[in-house]
This record gives structure tokens, sequence and C-alpha cells, in this order.
């Protein structure tokens, strides 16, 4: 059942209008729809209120949305590592994957209303609008009333398709307890809802709006997941009520027509936005500036903050994903694994006879590797700010005599090597471990505990007085034009169009300093996908959608690069070992779907079946 909404407030401090969901009493400040549509000045905040609650997972990312039970701003950046330290993009602070899949209770049926309202009432206030205006402003209503239900859709299959203002008490509290609708029916008004938005709103929008280009960036990722989830989810499945009815679960046939679309939006972008290419003959700046540049023309949709009042808070990025000496944030909690970092291939660790090779110094190991991973990741020896990544896990006083396989598989505590968790802690004058790392149980959160450390979005031009929680003012980028060509070049494969998946790839690698491909498997529109948009929140969807999460998270353990600095030779060596915590990871396949939320279930009967295995 929708929640109550007679009128609404205008938050006069906030700058925004909110709803009057939770409200007992006559509130103050009320606002009638006469002055929402009064003109652009009321149309502008109540739409700011919507795109504020858009489920946009980023640097605060929380299913729910700021305000709503759960939000935490204390602790914002904990989703963002629940999502990478979930699926093996990076280990993070939890212990097991229980604790994203399982979701946080998103049921945005409130912010729908919102979108309904406007939907329905806004065309009677033509009059007090200029040229289109009227047309533009639905166009965005419907992108976001899109976006509310891809957020819905991709987490629990089927749900209530609601498109008109339910009021409650005009309507029986049996009207208002509707039935999920089909999964696939879903997706399809996703994509009607889309294809009305591309239709009525402008080419240019101002920035942090809609506009049709964005309508079509959504409508292209969208419908690529209906395809996958048709195609790869009609083999690998849990039986239950829910699919036998449709709830979850989309037929195979349909995998090709949603396939179609998802080409067919992304291919409409083409020259619109392009990649983000400001200074190609340093192709590492470049690609971090990428992330940087306000004005950047890869942009399609971000979403802003600032520090200024009465504007988005900032944001903490650069607090916690540095060590601490580096900020003046708490500490880094999250890791890039080493399975991540050799999706570009395997580091130079090893000879041929598995012997370490040997480094004069901690950054030689960066020579040679893609900017593109240079400028997403932290090596050991890199620096930021005028300091050093001094990642160490410890030291031997001289070589071993086996090899790193041998080494590797014997028990730290048994080896050679001399280690500690304090940084501080000296032997022989030299610290064992650096003020970067490594990090076991119980000791600081500087260190690392994989030998990397994130650098995608972390903004350099800060100095360390800049970078404390809440300080961070960097734009989260939604949807780029990296991403689209990623969207382009699997719906190409899907369909059977390997030249034009090779186009769009060779584009993002030739922007990233790799090589051209001179042909390609969806294997490897997969891994470039995976590498560009690394630490971005769309690795966990992608392994949901394409139903292999259950395959690379059984009983999954994840590694880091772990340097060692050898005394008696003044080297450098590198092991491949387990992330310091060891943790396991492990995927249930009914973790593909979410449990429809149990306050949901206790309200409105009408959803139940709740999806199998719940």
């Amino acid at each position: 059942m929708m929640k109550r909404y007679s009128k609404l407030i205008l938050a006069v401090m906030a700058g925004i209008l909110v709803s009057c969901q939770k409200l007992d009493i006559k509130p103050t400040n009320v606002v009638t729809e006469d002055v929402v549509f009064n003109g652009e000045a009321g149309m502008n905040v109540y739409m700011a209120n919507i795109y504020r609650k858009l489920p946009i997972e980023d640097f605060r990312y929380r299913p729910g949305g700021e305000g709503r039970a759960g939000m935490n701003l204390h602790h914002e950046w904990q989703n963002f590592f629940h999502m990478g330290a979930a699926i093996g993009e990076m280990v993070g602070p939890f212990g097991d994957t229980y604790e994203i899949t399982s979701g946080f209770g998103y049921w945005p049926y409130d912010d729908i209303r919102a979108v309904n309202y406007v939907l329905e009432n806004l065309p009677k206030y033509s009059a007090n609008f200029t040229g289109n205006r009227v047309n533009e402003l639905l166009g965005e209503a419907y992108f976001c009333r899109a976006f509310f239900y891809f957020a819905l859709v991709k987490r629990y299959g089927g749900v209530p398709i609601v498109t008109t203002v339910q009021n409650y008490p005009q309507q029986s509290i049996e009207e208002l307890q509707m039935h999920r609708d089909k999964e696939e029916d879903v997706w399809n008004f996703i994509g009607e809802d889309l294809d009305k938005a591309y239709e009525m709103m402008p080419e240019k929008s101002p920035r942090g709006r809609a506009n049709k280009y964005v309508a079509l960036a959504l409508k292209s990722r969208a419908m690529l997941y209906a395809g996958s989830i048709a195609k790869y989810g009609s083999v690998n499945y849990v039986d239950g009520d829910a699919r036998a009815q449709g709830l979850v679960g989309i037929p195979a046939e349909s995998a090709n027509g949603f396939f179609t679309k998802a080409w067919e939006a992304a291919s409409l972008l083409e020259g619109k936005y392009e990649l983000y290419n400001q200074t190609p003959g340093d192709k590492v700046k470049n690609y971090v500036d990428a992330f940087l540049d306000p004005a950047s023309k890869e942009n399609i949709l971000v979403r802003d903050y600032s520090k200024l009042p009465n504007l988005e808070s900032a944001h903490s990025w650069d607090a916690t994903f540095s060590p601490g000496y580096m900020t003046v944030g708490p500490e880094s909690r999250a890791y890039p694994t080493l399975e991540f970092v050799e999706r570009w291939g395997k580091l130079p660790i090893v000879d041929a006879n598995d012997y370490p090779i040997k480094y004069d110094n901690l950054a030689d190991l960066m020579n040679g590797l893609e900017p593109r991973l240079l400028a997403t990741v932290y090596f050991p020896g890199a620096t930021l700010r005028g300091y050093t990544f001094d990642t160490q896990r410890g030291l031997y006083e001289n070589m071993f005599t086996g090899t790193a396989t041998q080494e590797v598989a014997k028990p730290l505590d048994s080896r050679a090597s001399i280690t500690a968790s304090d940084p501080n802690t000296l032997y022989n004058g030299r610290r064992i471990i650096g003020q970067a790392g490594m990090k076991r149980p119980g000791s600081p959160d500087n260190a690392t505990r994989t030998g990397f450390f994130v650098r995608k979005y972390i903004d350099y031009n800060k100095d360390k007085s800049q970078t404390g929680l809440f300080q961070s003012e960097q734009a989260w980028i939604e949807f780029r034009y990296g991403e689209i060509l990623l969207n382009r070049a699997e719906a190409a494969m899907e369909l059977s169009n390997p030249g034009d998946a090779l186009y769009c790839i060779n584009q993002l690698r030739e922007r990233a300093g790799g090589p051209h491909l001179n042909s390609i498997t969806l294997d490897d529109v997969r891994n470039e996908r995976c590498k560009e948009l690394a630490f971005e929140n769309h690795y966990y969807w992608d392994l949901k959608r394409w139903r292999i999460a259950d395959v690379v998270l059984d009983n999954a353990k994840f590694k880091g690069l772990m340097p060692y600095y050898i005394i008696s030779e003044n080297k450098y060596i590198f092991l491949a070992e387990r992330e310091t915590f060891d943790r396991t990871y492990t995927f249930e396949k009914k973790f593909y779907y979410e449990a429809i939320p149990g306050g949901e279930l206790a309200k409105n009967p009408n959803l139940y079946p709740n999806n199998p295995n719940y």
C-alpha cells in the first residue's frame, strides 16, 4: 500500500520539497499544488527533491536514501565498501556477501508517487510555462520514474507498476494493495517510460538534470540488464512460486529484443559525447582527470557535491580510500584485490622458474603497466600529495632459497621473514611494514590488506588538510560515454555483431593506453567492462545479471601483492599471497534476487509470493 500524501511541505532550510508521508499533525509551511506548478521556480524546487532521491549508487550510496531508516552519514562509505568487497573487486571490513546481498529494504513508492504527482497535475497548469517546458518537465518525470523502477526490478524482479497518484482514504485499502507485475513487464515499462522521456526532453539540460540523451543512457543500461537476465537467468535460477508466476525471471526468447533495444539506445549517443582526452600525451593523468574534471565531455549525468551551505553535503571519498597519513580522515577501509589488478595480465613478480624477481625500488614494478591500471589503483611505491605508499609486509635478512609458491605455502609465522603489526616497529633502524602496510587483524587501518589502494576519484589536487571527513567535493559520474560504449559492445556481441563490439572496445583501449585488439570475444568485452568501470558500482550488478556470481564467489578467497625487503641484497620482492584477513566469500543462488521487504509484505499480502528461498 502506498503512503498517504495530501499536501507538500516546503523545507525552507534545506531548500527542497519533501513529502508528507510521515505526518500525523498539520505541518507548517504547507504549499499547495498551485504553488508547486506556478512556474519554473516551484518546479525546480520540487524536481530537486526527486533528483536527490534518485537511486544513484554514489559516494554516499545507501539503498533507501538520506533521511530514511538505516542511513548513517557517519558511516556513509560503508555501503560502497560492501558492494566492492562482496564480489572480489576489493576486500573491505566486512566478513561475507550476505551483508550486501540481503539488501536494505529499498521500496521507494513514496518517491514514485511524487513523480506520478507531476505527471498527473502539471498539464493542468500549462499556462504557467512557456514554449515546450511542460512536455520537457514531463519527460524528466518519466526518466525519474524509470530510474526508481530500475532500482526496484534489479533487486526484486517483478514489483507493482503504479502509474497514478494513490490516495487514502479516497481509495480503499484493497485498491491500494496492488499485486506484483511480472518481471518482464516491469522491464518493458521502464523502456516505455524512457522512450517517452527521450521524445519529450531537450538535447541539453542544466548540469545534474536529465535530457533525452541521459534517458538513452539509462535505457542502454536497463535493457542490457534485462537481456542478460532473460538469457542467463533462464539457465541459472532457483525455482519457486514467484518464478512459476513470472514474477522473477524473463523468458529466454525475449533476450534478443532487449539486447537490440540496448544497442540502439547506446548507438544514438555516438557523436553526442566523447571519451575524455585532454592530455593524450600523459595517459595516466588523462584517465585520472577524467573523473575529476567538471568540464569533461564524457560526462552524461553527474551528481554534484559541495561544502557550501544549502547545497548537498560533501562526501568522504578521499578520507576513506587513502592511508590516514595522507589525509585528515580516519583511515582507508577497502583495497583492490590482486585478482582485479591482474585483469590486465600477470604482474612481473616471478621469473620463468617461479623465483621472485628482485627490484631496486618498490615503484619499479609499475614500469610498463597500462596507464589505465596505474590511474585506477595505487601501487606500492606510488605517491600522493607528496607521500609515498611505502607498502611492505615485512623483511627478510636473506633471500629464501625456494620458489615463490613454496614460500607462500608456508604459514607466515613459520617463514624466515620478519613481520609486525605496528608501522612504528623497527628492526635495526628500519621500518618492518611501513606506514601503508600491511594490515593484519588488530593493526591500524592505515595499512592495506592487499598491497593496493584505490586511485579512481581520489582528488590529488587537494592537499592533506582538505581531505577530512565530508570535505570531498568531486562529482559522482552516474553515466559517462565510456559505459555507453561498453553497453553497446556487450549488446553487439550478444547480437552476433563482433565488428561493432571491436570498434567500441578499441576506442576505450586507445584512450587508456592499451593496444588495439584484432578480434574479440564476449569474455573480452566483460573483462574490459570490469577494468573500465572499476569502483563505479557496476561489477556487483554485472555478476548478478550474468548469473555467474555463484561461480565466481564459490567459497572464494582473494589475494594481494605483498612486498618484502631483502636486507642483505638491498632489494624488494613481491609475493602473491592471500589478503591478510584471509576471508571467504560465498554467494547463494537465491541472492540473485533480494527478498521483498518484510514490512511491505505485512502491509500488503498481495505482494506474495516472496522470491524463491525466502
